[in-house]
């Protein structure tokens, strides 16, 4: 039967395509948590503070668990407003408009507002959700070298067209670097060019609000958007697009992402609320994730390894795939959660542990971490090499 054998013939495939992607050290399996969290986007430790389980708890049975369908049926509710109107201020914009995640924000912000006519220069090393939200968007697109002014600078004052954008991440999220975003603007600005910044990794971490780098650098209102999630540092889920009110209601318009997703779950709004308060009375949070950060740097460096980046975010550079996949069990078997990364998430021959600093994480453990790797990385090295 022409049915069965197709059939036959793609699992065929599948399972050749699997076999490769193990004998190249990229093949991947799920893994429940188990050791002390080095690896979880949640920086703040709010992803079961107390205050936002009893509020959602409280809310479930006001809110009900499901919103129905989406936004623009009946899946729209007074407290996704009332939120909105929130992330707005925390954000410094006129408005906001909430997603399921920022993987939809990003897709839903460029599918909407790039036409193709439009340049857009990206950042090599933008998320995927960029990456496929100009996909998408079908605009023309320079991809620069990472952080490179320079060719910025160039595309910039180049015949082009008059709609040009330049999107970036704010601290990118597998090099734990941060952007130049001031320079960033004044090219911008100097060359009629408009700034979109991904703030993931920014997002409850910087910034006298805690809303990000935007905030933290005074460019608030020069930016034309920012995105903005609830998933990491606020330790929730949902993210945003905070910008003028045009955009969102041309995002409520044309953004697909959004017209064509079942709303959140309503219940979201109140852990989200419960987040921002935590993000407003107890700044030390982020502060001390910084300090650990800065710690942790230099405990690593002591013991050899060298730490690109400047952020919470701390990238061990290995290189090989399956190098990188024993450190993470050697480090797994002392009691840390600590992930490796591999392509196509990172260039060949990149592979790293991706290391998050935590506000929970304790200074001893952290310095035993980082002794830990010294420990395992010296006994990785073959003898007289």
């Amino acid at each position: 039967m022409p049915a069965l054998e197709a059939l036959a013939s793609m699992r065929a495939e599948a399972e050749a395509r699997l076999r490769r992607l193990a004998e190249d050290g990229l093949a991947r399996r799920l893994r429940l948590p188990a050791g002390i969290d080095l690896v979880s986007n949640d920086f703040l430790g709010l992803a079961d503070h107390p205050r936002l389980v009893t509020r959602m708890q409280e809310s479930l049975g006001v809110l009900g668990v499901g919103s129905g369908g989406s936004r623009l049926l009946r899946g729209h509710r007074e407290v996704f407003q009332q939120l909105e109107d929130r992330l707005a201020a925390f954000s410094g914009t006129e408005a906001a408009l909430l997603f399921a995640s920022g993987y939809a924000a990003n897709l839903g912000l460029l599918q909407a507002l790039l036409e193709p006519g439009d340049l857009v220069l990206s950042d090599e090393l933008n998320h995927a959700s960029i990456i496929d939200g100009l996909r998408l968007a079908g605009s023309r697109k320079f991809v620069y070298r990472h952080q490179d002014l320079n060719a910025l600078e160039t595309v910039l004052r180049a015949p082009r067209p008059a709609r040009t954008f330049i999107v970036t991440e704010s601290v990118f999220g597998m090099e734990g670097d941060r952007t130049p975003l001031l320079e960033i603007q004044e090219l911008a600005d100097a060359h009629g060019a408009l700034l979109l910044v991904d703030e993931a990794h920014a997002t409850g971490l910087y910034g006298p609000r805690g809303s990000g780098r935007v905030e933290e650098l005074g460019l608030g209102g020069r930016v034309l958007a920012s995105v903005h999630t609830g998933g990491k540092a606020l330790g929730a889920a949902g993210a945003w697009v905070a910008g003028p009110a045009w955009l969102r209601e041309l995002l409520i318009n044309r953004a697909r992402s959004f017209v064509f997703s079942t709303a959140p779950l309503p219940v979201l709004t109140a852990a989200l609320e419960a987040a921002l308060d935590l993000v407003q009375e107890e700044p030390e949070r982020r502060r001390e994730v910084h300090r650990k950060a800065a710690l942790l740097r230099a405990g690593l460096g002591e013991h050899g390894q060298a730490t690109p980046g400047e952020s919470p975010i701390v990238p061990l550079m290995v290189g090989e795939n399956r190098a990188a996949l024993a450190l993470q069990e050697g480090l797994a078997a002392a009691g840390f959660d600590a992930r490796a990364v591999r392509p196509p998430t990172v260039p060949k021959g990149t592979a790293r542990l991706r290391i998050t600093v935590r506000y929970p994480v304790g200074d001893d453990d952290l310095l035993r971490f980082a002794e830990t790797v010294g420990r395992l990385c010296r006994d990785a090295v073959p003898a007289g090499a």
